[in-house]
């Protein structure tokens, strides 16, 4: 009788504990203090995932030796900040679910904007082997540091900084500066990276072996490695054919070349103008955001996908032979450079 209350005992003690790891977590906080929670991995002996899910936000992610992964929300510290309306705040707080299933953690802040402040940071412990999966909605800035694992980041606004990581990458974001320091490259572990608006800087170790895909439609490629170590070829781009390999071929009379340019220079142009407005619609998406904090509830749309590119130039070699992985980085407007660690 003894065993089979016991057993009850822990069942319920279970079911209350799994009750609570998928309820939502506010953190309130007055300014200047600290909020952390911490979550297990079903799974610690094999690599977990980790999914963050912002509306808008920034989010610092670091891997260390620990097997669990902890989630600390700051505020920037200000003393006895004002609102537009003359209130001063003394508290707030950050609302976000924090759930394991199935060896993936996810943190999400939902799909509405309320008591949310746009000030508002995530920082983030995982242990060193777990794949990253990170979106954020309206935008804010991403940093992460020391992963093995895979990477995945899509952003609407923020500069995106990926420091020491050795895993596959996959960095897309319509206006902000891409930052990748690769500890060391991964066979089969191909790193991709796109901004619209944003210069791209990609740091390897100077024996790193790679295919190399470097393009920018308003802007230089640039890399402090010599030619006999990264050796290149220079192609124009007006779109993509069916195999994805960009080039392009300009036969026939000189009329026909000078249409051709012409083509080329008004859909570059275009590009800008779509990119301009691009710019002016996600400022406004934040300033609504950032009006509507103060009492109302805003559904927050998914963070769009980047559009594809066309026109530019296509930078295309191998690096110390090409044996390794594919490395492309894309940038519409700003410079794309590939420097050796230092």
């Amino acid at each position: 009788m003894k065993t089979s209350q016991s057993c009850s005992s822990l069942l319920l003690a279970a079911s209350v504990a799994a009750l609570l790891l998928m309820t939502s977590i506010t953190a309130p906080r007055a300014h200047g203090e600290e909020n952390t929670t911490t979550v297990k991995f079903s799974d610690p002996a094999k690599p977990g995932t980790l999914r963050v899910n912002l509306k808008m936000g920034d989010v610092a992610i670091t891997g260390t030796d620990d097997k669990e992964v902890s989630v600390q929300t700051e505020f920037e510290s200000e003393d006895a900040p004002t609102r537009d309306d003359g209130l001063r705040v003394i508290s707030e707080s950050a609302t976000f679910s924090l759930t394991e299933k199935n060896n993936t953690v996810t943190l999400d802040t939902g799909d509405s904007w309320a008591g949310f402040s746009n000030d508002a940071e995530f920082i983030i412990h995982v242990p060193r082997n777990t794949n990253i999966v990170v979106s954020n909605g309206f935008g804010g800035e991403v940093i992460i540091t020391d992963i093995d694992g895979d990477i995945e980041v899509k952003s609407l606004n923020g500069e995106i900084a990926l420091d020491n990581f050795s895993g596959g990458a996959l960095v897309e974001t319509m206006n902000g500066e891409i930052m990748a320091k690769v500890r060391k490259l991964s066979e089969n572990k191909p790193l991709s990276f796109t901004s619209m608006n944003g210069e791209i800087d990609i740091r390897l170790p100077a024996d790193a072996q790679a295919k190399i895909r470097l393009r920018t439609q308003n802007g230089a490629i640039l890399t402090d490695f010599d030619d006999k170590s990264l050796v290149t070829k220079t192609e124009s781009v007006r779109g993509n054919n069916r195999s994805g390999h960009y080039s392009v071929n300009i036969d026939g009379n000189s009329e026909i070349r000078t249409a051709v340019r012409e083509a080329v220079r008004a859909g570059m142009e275009a590009a800008r103008e779509t990119a301009e407005a691009m710019r002016e619609t996600a400022a406004a998406m934040r300033e609504a955001a950032a009006e509507a904090h103060d009492g109302g509830i805003v559904i927050v749309p998914p963070v769009p996908p980047v559009p594809p590119m066309t026109g530019g130039k296509l930078v295309s070699g191998a690096l110390n032979g090409g044996a390794g992985p594919e490395i492309y980085a894309a940038a519409m407007n700003g410079d794309v450079t590939l420097r050796k660690t230092k």
